[in-house]
């Protein structure tokens, strides 16, 4: 992969997943805090733990292909998701630190997006290629919880299509 031909494709995949920001907003918006601790199986993630770690995780990979290095730091990550008292400061943390990661991303010059990078030993693959696995990451946890919200009581908002539970938009 060239250089621009990284480039390139980063900023394809991340107008992506800028596109995919409202979404996931409304979805996180859906959880309500009196039924956050809901989950549906023992070994499930809660719906707080599901809407922090989207929230987080989708900064902790732009921020990491931006420093060129994968590390996790379990107490970190706890400080992170930590952070939100409500289901609002997840959301308006979203809103806020989302679009300004994504702009730094963007800023990368195009012979660091073809930068092979290497993902705990699993994977090695160019940088901008994991501006489409972060996207992947966050539209796979946003679909669980996604399937969270009738039983927590909320409504399905719409995602890619319309949603059983979201108004319809009325025909002329």
């Amino acid at each position: 992969m060239t250089a621009d031909h990284a480039k390139a494709a980063a900023d394809l995949i991340a107008t992506m997943w800028e596109g995919e920001q409202r979404a996931t907003c409304q979805v996180l918006a859906a959880v309500k805090d009196d039924t956050r601790n809901y989950k549906p199986d023992p070994k499930s993630r809660t719906a707080w733990e599901l809407a922090t770690h989207l929230a987080t995780a989708d900064i902790w990979f732009i921020d990491s292909i931006i420093k060129g290095a994968f590390e996790y730091d379990e107490a970190a990550a706890k400080r992170a998701e930590g952070q939100f008292r409500n289901v609002n400061d997840v959301v308006e943390f979203y809103k806020k630190t989302f679009p300004e990661k994504i702009k730094a991303l963007r800023a990368m010059p195009a012979d660091k997006m073809g930068e092979v990078l290497d993902f705990f030993g699993m994977v090695k693959m160019p940088r901008a290629n994991f501006v489409a696995m972060a996207n992947n990451h966050s539209i796979h946890h946003r679909g669980q919880l996604a399937a969270y919200l009738r039983a927590l009581g909320s409504k399905v908002p719409n995602i890619y299509g319309p949603s059983a539970d979201a108004e319809q938009p009325q025909s002329a």
